[in-house]
């Protein structure tokens, strides 16, 4: 009768570790892949609301508009300011359902949190060179407008990286899933009419 050898013992499960926002937000920029790979199937509600506030808050802070009213009521420049981050995080996070949701009737089978929290965490990643540049120059500047092209290219081509590996889509179902919202926040945030 032959010896019947013992089924090799399972491999342990090895732990991820967490993708803590000062890990995340700087590696979309030096390692995009890996950090998109690393991140899938997570949800990262802290990096995206810290996001929406400082990107909501840079992009007010900055106008002149804001400045007017400080000086004249500071009680009633903070409460526009929080209206505005309240209206940044409502519509960001609209954004990322959106997103989930037309990737998933192209035939996608990712999870809501994760694709949602990460388009926005992408999103404003992608779009604070032009904020920060913005502080400093007029948005019309040939400077600001060559670099929110560029970061908005780049916001395109990773929101197409998140949806094909989150939803496990080819890559043009992909970029059909993000196209129009990265159109539309072209047309309205980083070349809004009149500039």
């Amino acid at each position: 009768m032959p010896a019947t050898t013992a089924p090799p013992p399972p491999a342990p499960l090895t732990k991820r570790r967490r993708l803590y926002w000062h890990r995340l937000i700087p590696g979309l920029w030096y390692r995009p892949v890996e950090i998109l790979d690393e991140a899938r199937d997570r949800t990262v509600w802290g990096a995206a609301v810290l996001l929406c506030l400082v990107c909501g808050a840079l992009g007010t802070v900055t106008k002149g508009s804001f400045h007017q009213q400080w000086n004249g009521n500071p009680r009633l420049a903070l409460g526009s300011l929080a209206t505005v981050e309240a209206g940044v995080l409502f519509a960001s996070l609209v954004l990322g359902v959106v997103t989930h949701s037309i990737a998933r009737h192209l035939g996608g089978n990712g999870r809501l949190g994760p694709t949602a929290t990460l388009f926005v965490v992408l999103f404003w990643t992608t779009d604070l060179p032009r904020l920060a540049l913005h502080a400093w120059l007029p948005a019309h500047s040939l400077a600001v407008r060559a670099v929110a092209g560029l970061t908005w290219l780049f916001g395109y081509a990773l929101a197409a990286l998140l949806i094909r590996g989150q939803h496990h889509l080819p890559t043009h179902k992909a970029l059909a899933s993000v196209s129009i919202q990265m159109l539309a926040a072209g047309a309205l945030l980083k070349f809004p009419p009149g500039n």
